[in-house]
């Protein structure tokens, strides 16, 4: 069965493409992509829907999964359907369940609860960086990265510097990345958006932008002493 999306949005940042056409699909792949496509196969379902957009797959770096632990909010099954409905084919989930991805035996307990192989949206995981995501203790870092983890990260800001100085020399042989969220968590308080003009209009906590750039400094400082390649999270300054 062929498919013809018409006059649909076309992106693609490799290509820098942005425009509208035609798309004729057969066979799961795209046969013809044309301003206007007339001679069409006998047998072709037309959607005529000028309002939908056709991208290369999306990707969400740092997903939080509520199962195992969080079922009330959310499960793997919901996620992944959520996922497909936003575009995402690709998901890797932060370690942050319960009990964490800290573990061998948790990576492979999480990977158990998948449907099955060659789902898509296609789910990879971090191994966390401290026990638990408690920002506390190193967890087994090697052993982590044998359990086909893609990198590490804890998905939230570490306080302790000299922990985090271990972490980069300990991750920089074993090949893996390494996500680190920059925040003074001192200087942010209980903000909950950005220190400004909007904050004190709409009556709520702000967080400087110094509890970033403070932290993130701190962070360049390490990682110019070690070596080590650094992912940064969620940067906004």
């Amino acid at each position: 069965m062929a498919e013809l999306f018409r006059q649909v949005r076309l992106l693609d940042p490799v290509s820098d493409t942005d425009r509208i056409a035609d798309v004729l699909i057969a066979d799961g792949t795209i046969q013809q992509i044309e301003p206007q496509i007339v001679d069409l196969p006998e047998e072709v379902e037309v959607c005529d829907r000028p309002h939908l957009i056709l991208a290369p797959g999306l990707v969400d770096l740092y997903s939080h999964s509520g199962e195992p632990g969080f079922e009330s909010r959310e499960t793997l099954d919901s996620l992944m359907q959520a996922a497909l409905t936003g575009g995402f084919t690709r998901l890797t989930l932060l370690p942050d369940t319960h009990p964490a991805m800290d573990s061998p035996a948790g990576v492979d307990r999480m990977r158990s609860l998948l449907p099955h192989a060659g789902l898509i949206p296609q789910i990879d995981f971090w191994g966390a960086l401290t026990t638990n995501v408690q920002g506390e203790q190193m967890t087994e870092l090697a052993e982590l990265a044998t359990a086909g983890v893609i990198g590490f990260a804890d998905g939230r800001p570490l306080q302790n510097w000299a922990l985090v100085r271990r972490l980069l020399e300990y991750c920089q042989p074993l090949g893996k990345p390494i996500a680190l969220s920059c925040c003074d968590r001192q200087i942010a308080g209980n903000g909950v958006m950005r220190e400004g003009l909007e904050s004190m209009q709409l009556g709520v906590s702000g967080s400087p932008a110094i509890a970033e750039t403070i932290a993130l400094a701190a962070l360049l400082e390490c990682i110019e002493t070690i070596g080590t390649p650094v992912h940064i999270m969620r940067v906004s300054t």
